[in-house]
């Protein structure tokens, strides 16, 4: 049986900007049907890589292929793709049909069509019957559903998004991560999403890569990159996690203990990577991770035990974060379900914290 090609394929791409590189020889490939994210901060060089693959800007060397078909040599109005922007650039003096259809008529279909494709357009999208409705009687969610229906009428092999929940309010953003895992869905359509968001990508995508300085750090689900990062930027980028800097005292395998710079012993996980006895490392622990106990006895099971007393309760909502401060003086963040366990909790009680050595992830540090 035949493997289908991928929607998409980048191999060793690369953009320099005089003597700045911002993509560096990066390789990837999307599946068909699938929503492909590209997470990392500002200035990494997703948006360059975005902007390549629309055709926007040439790369200095590697290729794009689409189904398999290198487009390095197609147009950006000819290449079988589409982008939605962060802010939208729908036509205020255009209806919403109009809008829709904008890109249809640019290619000479007739009236009729363009209107039975509109209107199936905005059925997919929850949106029937608005077509005559003027772009500022529309909510900034439903905003964001015409632009993509839009480019959906062009049926597009690839779906390209640039940050496109950017200009949105927290409860709209929330509310537009189900929406657009919906309609890439409904479409049956690729999307390649670049955000700096972690929890957009985390929520919606299939496979995320997170990038740093032009490169890509890891590639995985969300289960891969949260709970088993390969790098040491990747676990402090996605995600909370407290962090202790210190030195390798003990390895057995994958299994280290690191005595910190302010004197605690840890143990952590250390899968796939080869730190030894001396080496300068960097420990990750998820705050949803470390256990709470005002007896110490409670925590025996546990390979890492930390006395403390509590510094601040911070409430939000469905969970709260309780900060532990340590004998050294430095805080750990601790993530707790609302059961009202510890609601009782003061500031300055003493209080016992502990988790298990795989739940910790070392590094090795870059710098000593």
């Amino acid at each position: 049986m035949t493997t289908p090609l991928p929607d998409l394929d980048c191999d060793a791409l690369t953009k320099r900007f005089g003597a700045s590189t911002a993509v560096d020889h990066v390789s990837f490939s999307v599946r068909a049907g699938s929503f492909f994210s590209i997470l990392g901060p500002s200035g990494c060089g997703k948006t360059t890589i975005m902007r390549m693959i629309a055709g926007f800007l040439e790369p200095s060397s590697g290729d794009i292929r689409i189904k398999g078909r290198s487009v390095l040599d197609v147009p950006p109005n000819k290449r079988p793709v589409n982008m939605v922007f962060q802010h939208l650039a729908l036509f205020p003096m255009m209806n919403i049909a109009d809008n829709i259809g904008y890109g249809l008529r640019r290619k000479g279909m007739t009236k009729p069509a363009i209107a039975r494709k509109v209107d199936e357009a905005l059925e997919r999208i929850g949106l029937p019957g608005i077509g005559a409705r003027r772009v500022d009687e529309l909510s900034g969610g439903q905003k964001q559903r015409v632009a993509i229906a839009r480019c959906m009428v062009l049926e597009p092999d690839v779906l390209l998004l640039d940050e496109p929940l950017g200009a949105l309010d927290l409860k709209l953003r929330e509310h537009m991560k189900v929406e657009l895992k919906a309609l890439q869905t409904a479409f049956d359509t690729t999307f390649v999403y670049i955000t700096h968001d972690q929890s957009e990508a985390l929520v919606m995508s299939d496979t995320i890569a997170v990038m740093n300085a032009g490169r890509f750090e890891q590639m995985g689900t969300a289960r891969d990159l949260y709970y088993r990062p390969q790098t040491a930027f990747v676990a402090g980028f996605v995600g909370d996690a407290n962090r202790w800097q210190g030195r390798v005292a003990r390895a057995e395998g994958e299994a280290l203990e690191i005595k910190t710079d302010t004197g605690l012993m840890l143990r952590a996980a250390s899968p796939g990577r080869k730190l030894t006895v001396g080496d300068r490392a960097e420990v990750f622990v998820r705050p949803e991770a470390i256990r709470l106990a005002e007896d110490a006895a409670e925590l025996a099971h546990f390979d890492t035990r930390i006395s403390g007393h509590v510094a601040t309760i911070l409430f939000n909502g469905a969970a709260s974060r309780v900060i532990v401060t340590d004998p050294s003086g430095a805080d750990i963040g601790v993530t707790l379900p609302q059961s009202g366990e510890f609601a009782h909790l003061t500031r300055g009680a003493p209080i016992h914290v502990g988790w298990s050595g795989d739940q910790g992830n070392a590094f090795v540090m870059t710098r000593p």
